[in-house]
């Protein structure tokens, strides 16, 4: 025979995991020093910089038809 299942129960548990999971994805998230959130700031900063030299760059030295 098949166990007997409380529907309310499983569902309960159901979102009591759920919430966890999406607290954990928040956690690594969100969690982080200040420190690092400078780095990842300066990083992308730098990224972008590059990004736009090579769009300025790239644009300049396309001939005209």
């Amino acid at each position: 025979m098949a166990e007997i299942v409380n529907l309310n129960r499983a569902r309960k548990a159901k979102a009591r995991a759920e919430k966890e999971s999406q607290a954990a994805a928040n956690r690594r998230k969100f969690g982080r020093t200040k420190a690092e959130k400078a780095k990842d700031r300066l990083e992308r900063e730098r990224l972008e910089r590059s990004l736009d030299g090579a769009e300025k760059q790239g644009a300049e030295t396309q001939p005209e038809e």
